[in-house]
């Protein structure tokens, strides 16, 4: 049994008005956040828990976990190639295997409607969750 099953009705209910309180005190419409000066960091938006677009929700978030791995992967490559720590032909495997990945992340981002823009999550004031693309 979970800790949950335990907890009394009204406590159940006072925890999800006070998770409804927080998540509604995030804003949601442009019209929320115009007050930003140009140039400031805007707030991050708040999830949008919609049944009709929870795959592609998800999918989001699951292709963005993956392109931060993708994206790690490629540097620590470019160090060890860098460092002279693989040869010729692990260079050129490693490099055909990245941008397979690459262009496969690209299509899934497709099939979902996302970009690769998309995948870079705002996390408010620490800034995006991807370095900028060079």
């Amino acid at each position: 049994m979970t800790g949950e099953q335990h907890l009394p009705q009204s406590r159940l209910r006072e925890i999800t008005e006070a998770a409804d309180r927080a998540l509604r005190s995030l804003p949601t419409r442009e019209e929320d956040v115009r007050h930003v000066p140009r140039g400031a960091r805007r707030p991050a938006r708040r999830v949008n828990a919609d049944p009709d677009t929870v795959e592609r929700d998800l999918m989001k978030l699951v292709l963005t976990v993956v392109e931060l791995l993708r994206q790690l992967m490629e540097r620590q490559a470019l160090h060890r190639v860098e460092a002279g720590d693989l040869t010729a032909e692990q260079e050129e495997r490693l490099g055909a295997t990245l941008m397979i990945l690459h262009d496969r992340m690209t299509e899934l981002c497709g099939r979902y409607g996302l970009t690769m823009s998309d995948l870079n999550l705002d996390l408010g004031p620490l800034g995006t969750l991807l370095p900028p693309r060079e």
